[in-house]
């Protein structure tokens, strides 16, 4: 009973104070000086208005940075994924632009092959490198069905870089130059130890040598077996390719470039330190198996 008629004197007093708000802006419209009763109710309405309207425009501004955030936070997801769908569809497109570039070199050294020599070159990719750290092997696509056979010569667009050891029908193994190890010579399956005929480009008819073995100290393959009249036509810059007359591979295929001559052990022949020209044989892609046209 009390609370309710409590009730019913705050309405009307709340009813009262709009009613008197409400004349005192008809009242105010119609002149332009406030008496000091005036100017103190309009300075507390105004100023209760102000207290009532801070905390309603802060949860709104609160409530619309909240929305702010979550469309930054949208938008910042989708920029990140166009980002991440930018930066795989560039590094694709550096991938082929470099595929493409290699093949390129590829078919231009076969054009250039083609007036030196009637070999034919077979392009094969590279599939796997040998998991044994005491093998420098890698294994390519191509097969006995495709023609491969053991012994045949392995080059890239630089120059040589070894030799076919196995032969399965679909794919191959290829014994690398820097597998020319002196440490195991007897072994049957390191076959490129027994040496490389070698002589040098322009001076085919002045030079004789060998490829031994390959020196990690060195970081090239040693040529020995250079008699003096040959020495006397080594430089180094000087060319150095197969000659021929081995049994594996045939003539005219670029090994390296002479980067040092000495005298040898038993000051009876002369030393040569050949570089490579084919230097990066941990990330080779595609090789090309050298088919050497059969005497009929």
């Amino acid at each position: 009973m009390f609370r309710l008629l409590g009730n019913k004197k705050l309405l009307t007093l709340l009813l009262a104070l709009m009613v008197f708000i409400a004349l005192m802006g008809l009242t105010l419209s119609r002149r332009s000086e406030l008496t000091w009763p005036e100017r103190v109710i309009k300075d507390t309405v105004v100023w209760t208005q102000g207290w009532l309207y801070k905390p309603a425009r802060y949860a709104a501004g609160f409530f619309q940075d909240i929305e702010d955030l979550k469309n930054t936070y949208q938008e910042n997801k989708q920029l990140k994924k166009k980002l991440a769908q930018y930066a795989q569809d560039t590094m694709r497109l550096n991938m082929l632009e470099a595929q493409n570039k290699h093949l390129q070199e590829i078919l231009g050294f076969t054009e250039r092959q083609k007036n030196a020599d009637n070999y034919q070159y077979m392009v094969a990719e590279v599939v796997s490198v040998s998991p044994d750290p005491y093998s420098n092997t890698v294994n390519i696509n191509l097969g006995s069905l495709d023609g491969i056979k053991e012994n045949m010569a392995v080059m890239s667009v630089e120059g040589l870089i070894g030799r076919v050891s196995r032969v399965s029908n679909f794919t191959s193994s290829v014994q690398l130059l820097v597998d020319m190890n002196t440490e195991s010579v007897g072994s049957a399956e390191r076959q490129l130890e027994k040496g490389i005929s070698a002589t040098v480009l322009g001076k085919e008819d002045k030079v004789f040598g060998t490829i031994d073995y390959y020196s990690n100290e060195e970081q090239g393959l040693i040529m020995s077996r250079i008699d003096q009249r040959s020495e006397r036509n080594v430089e180094p810059g000087d060319i150095v390719v197969t000659s021929g007359l081995g049994q594996i591979f045939p003539k005219g295929l670029v090994i390296g470039e002479v980067s040092e001559k000495r005298v040898g052990d038993f000051g009876i022949n002369y030393v040569a330190t050949v570089k490579p020209k084919a230097t990066d044989f941990r990330h080779l892609r595609e090789v090309l198996v050298v088919k050497v046209p059969e005497v009929e």
